[in-house]
């Protein structure tokens, strides 16, 4: 029997332990002592036990070799050689602009990786496409230059990524799913969802970005959860101060993302960078237009329309500081209408500015827009410098603060003509129709943070069409389940308006089951007067209790508390805001009422939901209330419908700081013995024909009503002498709209007639221009009107002035049959 020996007197430990001559000690040996070092075997299994002399150093595991990478022989490819597949793959594909700069790299990079096989094995092809993908997923704009570290980081990624001139997938590759399916949520129920399936989820702008090319992804046509059959499921409400916000970059003709964090006390620059982006976003736009288009082409045109004797021309905007020294010379000038100190009216832009004489200025068409300082306006006129002008009293031609010397005399003043939704994001319409545009546009920018048009819309088409339109198709007499109630101002200090509110929700609270609105939209004012800046026994106090008889109001419709969306917007009365500004106008965008004033509300909700089954609204079922910002929008089925909510008396507003022009005719309000219409029609202000003595934009063009049966029958001349003379609302609803959606802008005054957040301007952009502008303006007449594909609806108030007992609100259906669109209501209660 042999004993086990001691790992302490183990030969080797017995010599480093034995002490040597006067060293107290131990010596290590040699390295020659023990000999050369052999590698273990690979199958080598260490054991435990002190016996066996357990290595010091443990074995490493069995790696095979890595496998080698593929030779390429380099060539060199010559850039014309490779432009025709870059034009096809990064221009048509993409809608992307080469550069030769970018086109040298590329090829240069596909030669040295691809080799021979660049084009008879599609390696070239393959790598242009991902190329493109990670440019427009870093949003590097339409450009793509070769001198720009995005497009020499995108190389040097795919260099390391690429064996054989194959671009490698899998770990340690280029991953494939994670560009169109979103991260896992923490409910362990939800999957990962592709892109566009799920509305719960907040698609944001890096999320659509991701999305290129999603059409070659096999994602099911319907979904197959149950609560995304509801149209309501795919409405999101979208706040303004969590709206994505963009500035137009003038190099690369593109909108990008602003990274900086905002903030309501910002410096004084951003004041001056709010008014350059809105004036290069009307620029860039205006640009586009046909009428301001210099190409070969367009000129060609245009000569033969002379020919023909059309009198349309080719426009050119000359910048204000290039007037010096052009004295009596014929201009048009792209600004903005502002104030000198010294109360002289002038015109800015991002040259300098000049004073104005608008006294023989006449507006074309005529009578058909507003124009007050802070909008942006075409001005067709002569320049003339100080020598001309010297004793009439001008002033303002010092020089000082950018004004230069002389004064531009106006003839012509119009707003900039706007441009239809389709043709901003350069996508087809809903059915392919007319519409359709090829390339351009801003499609592929997420501007609400829902997803960008041509990512995201073709999906959300299908699904509006499985769920809105064939139903409505089938059943056109039915009343849709995709309808949105929006009801006026709202004054809960008058006990008549929570009645009119009380009969407006019992005739939809009797519609049959599954066809009851998705929404209902309340907006204030709800306190005739700045109940907070009063003071006293009131104040607060009293503005709750208001919410609080509001609260018992809904609690008898619990149908309606389940099954729809509750949105209330606020006005100028409303709090906190109004505690200091006593009910005057206040920055915008403003926050909602408080949670302190609506907390009986929501448990209103909460009551209804729980008595019926549901669960909260957080998981997607049962009724809620949203108290939103002003102005906010609604998001219906991603970005295919637009809704911007907006609470403002924009009409008394302009009335009262309106240029006064100079007008040949004056206007008509009603023919005589000519009955009033109903104020239930439709006023379609649609088309672009040229106006023949128009100097300026074409689409600035008369609007006639919307009566199709009239329309189609001839007409006598007494007959065209009465549709000439409308009636005062149809003109003055067409004015209002006219200059809001010509501007892109919801409040184009002076900041001391309407401040405005200078951070949060964009959130006040109506460009691209939304499906549907709900204007709740009590100093307006309600109407219903469409103007450049725009449906804008303005319900007034939910009490008719002059008419007691008599309720009046908006019912609007964006999606569905023939009764797409808004149509004024009224019931007696």
């Amino acid at each position: 029997m042999i004993p086990i020996q001691s790992p302490r007197k183990s030969p080797r430990n017995n010599q480093q332990q034995s002490p040597g001559k006067g060293d107290k000690r131990a010596k290590p040996p040699p390295p020659s002592f023990f000999g050369p070092k052999v590698a273990a075997p690979s199958s080598a299994i260490p054991s435990s036990s002190p016996a066996f002399a357990t290595p010091a150093h443990p074995l490493r595991p069995f790696q095979p070799p890595a496998p080698a990478k593929a030779a390429v022989l380099p060539i060199i490819l010559p850039p014309a050689t490779l432009r025709p597949l870059a034009f096809r793959t990064f221009t048509k594909k993409h809608s992307l602009t080469l550069t030769s700069s970018a086109l040298q790299e590329l090829a240069t990079f596909i030669g040295r990786h691809c080799g021979s096989g660049w084009r008879e094995e599609g390696l070239a092809e393959k790598v242009l496409e991902e190329v493109a993908r990670t440019w427009k997923n870093r949003n590097g704009g339409v450009i793509v230059d070769g001198t720009s570290p995005e497009l020499k980081d995108i190389l040097k990624t795919l260099e390391g990524n690429m064996s054989g001139g194959k671009i490698m997938s899998g770990p340690r590759g280029l991953s494939r799913q994670n560009s169109l399916m979103l991260e896992p949520t923490e409910d362990p129920n939800h999957s990962k969802t592709r892109l566009g399936l799920r509305p719960t989820t907040t698609l944001t702008r890096d999320d659509s970005q991701t999305s290129f090319g999603m059409s070659s992804v096999e994602i099911d046509e319907e979904p197959d959860e149950e609560e995304l059959q509801d149209v309501r499921r795919w409405m999101k409400v979208i706040n303004a101060f969590e709206q994505p916000r963009y500035t137009y970059n003038v190099a690369k003709k593109q909108f990008e993302k602003i990274a900086s964090k905002p903030s309501l006390l910002p410096p004084a620059s951003h004041k001056t960078e709010a008014f350059r982006n809105r004036y290069n976003a009307i620029h860039q736009r205006l640009l586009r237009n046909e009428a301001f288009q210099t190409s070969a082409v367009t000129s060609a045109r245009l000569t033969a329309l002379r020919r023909s004797g059309s009198t349309m021309q080719s426009h050119k905007i000359t910048p204000v500081a290039n007037l010096l020294g052009r004295h009596g010379t014929n201009h048009m000038l792209l600004g903005m209408l502002v104030i000198l100190p010294t109360g002289n009216l002038a015109i800015s832009d991002l040259t300098g500015t000049i004073g104005l004489d608008l006294s023989h200025a006449v507006a074309i068409p005529e009578d058909s827009a507003w124009f007050t300082p802070g909008m942006i306006v075409l001005i067709d006129g002569v320049y003339e410098e100080d020598e001309e002008t010297t004793g009439k009293g001008l002033s303002g031609s010092s020089g000082v603060g950018g004004t230069i010397g002389g004064r531009f005399q106006g003839f012509f003043i119009g707003q900039p003509p706007c441009e239809k939704r389709r043709a901003t994001l350069g996508v087809s319409g809903l059915d392919g129709g007319v519409d359709h545009t090829i390339g351009g546009g801003f499609g592929w920018i997420d501007f609400l943070g829902v997803g960008s048009a041509r990512a995201v819309g073709p999906r959300m088409r299908k699904v509006e069409q499985r769920l809105v339109r064939q139903p409505a198709l089938a059943d056109p007499d039915s009343p849709g389940r995709g309808r949105v109630v929006i009801v006026g101002e709202l004054n809960l200090d008058q006990p008549r308006s929570l009645q009119a509110l009380k009969k407006i929700l019992s005739l939809y609270a009797t519609d049959p089951e599954g066809s009851t609105p998705m929404a209902f939209v309340l907006s204030g004012n709800f306190t005739t007067h700045a109940v907070m800046a009063r003071g006293g026994s009131g104040g607060s106090i009293e503005y709750k209790e208001y919410f609080d008889a509001l609260a018992s109001t809904l609690a008898d419709f619990p149908t309606l508390l389940t099954t729809a969306t509750f949105i209330f917007v606020p006005g100028d009365n409303d709090g906190w805001v109004s505690a200091f500004s006593g009910g005057a106008a206040v920055p915008l965008p403003r926050k909602p009422v408080p949670d302190l004033f609506t907390s009986r509300i929501k448990r209103v909700f909460a009551a209804a939901n729980a008595e019926a089954g549901l669960l909260s609204t957080t998981e997607g079922k049962g009724g809620e209330a949203i108290w939103t910002t002003n102005p906010s929008r609604i998001s219906l089925f991603g970005p295919n419908h637009e809704i911007v909510l907006f609470r403002d008396d924009v009409s008394a507003r302009l009335r009262r700081s309106s240029v006064r022009l100079k007008s040949k005719t004056a206007i008509t309000a009603t023919a005589v013995g000519d009955p009033q219409p109903s104020q239930t029609e439709d006023v379609t202000m649609s088309g672009a024909n040229p106006t023949p003595s128009s100097p300026l934009a074409p689409n600035l063009e008369a609007m006639d009503l919307d009566d199709n049966t009239q329309a189609r029958q001839p007409r006598s001349p007494r007959e065209e002498g009465k549709e000439a003379a409308l009636p005062y609302d149809v003109l003055a609803a067409r004015r209002l709209v006219k200059t809001l959606l010509d501007q892109g802008y919801l409040a184009p005054f002076r900041q001391a007639i309407r401040p405005v957040h200078w951070d949060y301007a964009s959130a006040l952009y109506l460009y691209p221009l939304p499906t549907a502008l709900v204007l709740v303006d009590t100093t307006a007449p309600p109407f219903c009107v469409t103007y450049e594909g725009c449906h804008v609806m303005n319900p007034g108030s939910v009490l008719v002035s002059g008419r007691r007992g008599v309720a009046r609100w908006v019912e609007y259906t964006p999606v569905g049959g023939a009764g797409r669109g808004g149509r004024l209501r009224e019931c007696t209660f």
